[in-house]
């Protein structure tokens, strides 16, 4: 019996099995009550060397609701079209009978259709052997970071700048210093009220002690 693959709303992949011939009841198998606006999107041949060469249908519908959207990323040419609810790929033979598709050759058929995906770890060897462009030069001849001194990177200059900044950070620190120690003008002129509250309570304290006598 001929299994189809059901892409989910969500964008995981599952095998169903498919009893009929035709595609007539195909969207029973996505959970949709009726046919309407279910149909068939696009096509994709694919054949490897050894094997006979299929075709993939992609069945879906193009219009739904808000939030139904399939979330899952489709091979060209409808790489940026919407689709909604579950959608289902069937495959066929050269005489256009429906034969079995699997995850694992649906992932062979989309890696194919994107061009092939690049396996970092494959390099990993290349780039462990790669010589160092830097490793023969003399120390002289690079900077303190180890880059090549080629006109753009002046170290001297950088130095200068740097010695330029913390002259400056100390300048601001001895400014913040001076403002805190000098004297304000209002303490002093507090003081000099006080002074002078001093020293007429003291001239009442004497003249009331003379009439008194």
């Amino acid at each position: 019996m001929p299994t189809v693959v059901i892409v989910e709303k969500n964008g995981d992949l599952k095998i169903q099995e498919y009893k009929s011939t035709n595609t007539d009841d195909l969207y029973k198998k996505c959970n949709f009550k009726k046919s309407e606006g279910f149909d068939k999107i696009t096509e994709w041949s694919y054949s490897k060397k050894g094997e006979n060469l299929i075709t993939v249908e992609l069945w879906a519908r193009a219009d739904g609701q808000a939030n139904q959207e399939n979330k899952y990323d489709f091979p060209p040419p409808i790489d940026n079209e919407l689709f909604f609810g579950n959608c289902a790929l069937l495959s066929r033979d050269v005489s256009k009978n429906i034969t079995d598709l699997t995850i694992d050759k649906w992932n062979k058929v989309y890696e194919h259709l994107f061009g092939g995906f690049e396996v970092l770890a494959d390099h990993e060897d290349e780039d462990e052997e790669e010589e160092d462009e830097l490793e023969n030069v003399p120390s002289s001849m690079k900077t303190k970071d180890g880059y090549l001194k080629d006109g753009f990177i002046i170290e001297d200059v950088l130095e200068d700048a740097d010695e330029d900044e913390l002259s400056d950070e100390s300048e601001d620190g001895d400014h913040s210093e001076k403002e805190e120690s000098a004297p304000s003008e209002e303490s002093d002129e507090e003081e000099e009220e006080c002074d002078n509250d001093s020293d007429e309570s003291s001239e009442l304290n004497s003249e009331e002690y003379n009439y008194s006598d």
